[in-house]
């Protein structure tokens, strides 16, 4: 076969052989499942499957102290192109490597033609021009009836049977309780991204986080991803991140639906949402709403009147930001509960202009110009049907 790094396939084969040597020596004790495949018309076939991805992984961390996977995990960290696997090539490389082969030849009777197979599927991750990078994250708290784009590569979708289990076995205990039973979690968040040769792959877990706040701007539903994100590389399992906590702690509330309409309004707040890096009090008002729905009692109430004072009060406080929300909304609001706040936020991200819609607000109040008419109220009027509820 052709290699493009010859050094890499020497070290990463000596490893793939040492751990054959290791394992071999235990195959005894190696766990097979017994399948039987039916066919009409035809007798039924057995079969004896080693478990060899359970055998391996018990048995990772003495394989990681060999000397072969030393010198494997010095020449992938000298590699550029190895880069975009991160900082545990033992992990992200050596151990899926191992498992592919050992998968490939049924065991532990090595075949140089199973290595070289599987050698160069990774070479062709490694030196492609372009990499496909995919992260997964499991959703709570919502269903979707199709999929939902919401921009930049992020969508919600339904999980697919099994396509966690395929890629990263081990996923099964980092899923949610009753993630793929239960209707409000059926889904996934999904970023997509094409990537160049040497481009580091994005910050998974801010991204996803991003959406999930923006999902729960746009629904007013419990949503949370998580606890962990499963990021690939060419359709190759490449690791697997902590969800923010922000993100992967449920709120207290009703499942929600996250339909057409809410999908698009939670895009446009996603391509907004960058404004608030530029803006810090939009930045502290989105980051107060947020943490308030995990609070409760007197805690909840003072976290929500100091969102909405970031968001519209300014210098003037509270009280001012009640009587702009109050002229945003075209009714009376003393108390900023968590939809007003909810709701403000929105006004404002669709808005794009923080300062000078607190400047309409104040001029509609002294009478010098109409109340400026609101996202919500404009769906009211325009919008498509049942959208000026919809959120």
């Amino acid at each position: 076969m052709a290699v493009h790094a010859a050094h890499l396939y020497v070290s990463l084969r000596n490893f793939c052989l040492g751990a054959f040597r290791t394992l071999g020596a235990e195959d005894s004790q190696l766990p097979f499942a017994f399948e039987h495949h039916v066919s009409r018309g035809r007798p039924t076939l057995y079969e004896y499957r080693p478990l060899v991805r359970e055998f391996v992984e018990a048995r990772a961390h003495e394989l990681a102290r060999h000397e072969d996977a030393r010198v494997a995990i010095e020449d992938l960290r000298a590699e550029p192109a190895a880069a975009v696997f991160g900082d545990d090539p033992f992990r992200s490389v050596l151990l899926p490597l191992l498992l592919a082969v050992a998968e490939a030849c049924g065991g532990f009777d090595w075949d140089d033609t199973a290595f070289d197979r599987v050698y160069a599927e990774l070479e062709a991750t490694l030196f492609s021009g372009k990499r496909a990078y995919g992260a997964l994250a499991p959703l709570v708290g919502l269903s979707a009836g199709s999929e939902i784009p919401l921009g930049a590569g992020l969508r919600v979708r339904a999980a697919a049977t099994g396509e966690l289990a395929r890629h990263w076995p081990e996923a099964q205990g980092l899923l949610p309780p009753d993630f793929g039973r239960e209707t409000d979690r059926l889904c996934v968040l999904e970023l997509v991204r094409d990537l160049d040769a040497g481009e580091p792959p994005p910050d998974a877990p801010a991204e996803i986080a991003d959406a999930v706040t923006v999902i729960r701007l746009a629904t007013c539903g419990p949503v949370a991803a998580g606890p962990v994100l499963f990021e690939r590389l060419d359709w190759r399992p490449l690791g697997i991140k902590p969800v923010l906590p922000i993100a992967a702690t449920a709120p207290e509330g009703e499942a929600t639906r996250l339909d057409v309409f809410r999908g698009r309004l939670a895009g446009d707040l996603l391509e907004r949402l960058g404004a608030a890096d530029e803006d810090p009090d939009l930045g502290e008002a989105l980051d107060r709403w947020e943490l308030a729905l995990f609070q409760a009692g007197p805690s909840r109430e003072e976290g929500l009147r100091e969102a909405l004072a970031a968001l519209l009060g300014g210098p003037d406080g509270v009280w001012a930001s009640c009587m702009r929300a109050s002229i945003l909304f075209g009714k009376r609001i003393e108390e900023p509960g968590a939809d007003v706040v909810r709701r403000a936020l929105v006004e404002v991200l669709m808005h794009g202009d923080r300062l000078r819609l607190v400047d309409t607000l104040d001029e509609a109040m002294l009478g010098l110009r109409p109340r400026p008419t609101g996202y919500f109220a404009r769906l009211a009027t325009s919008g498509p049907v049942g959208a000026s509820t919809a959120a």
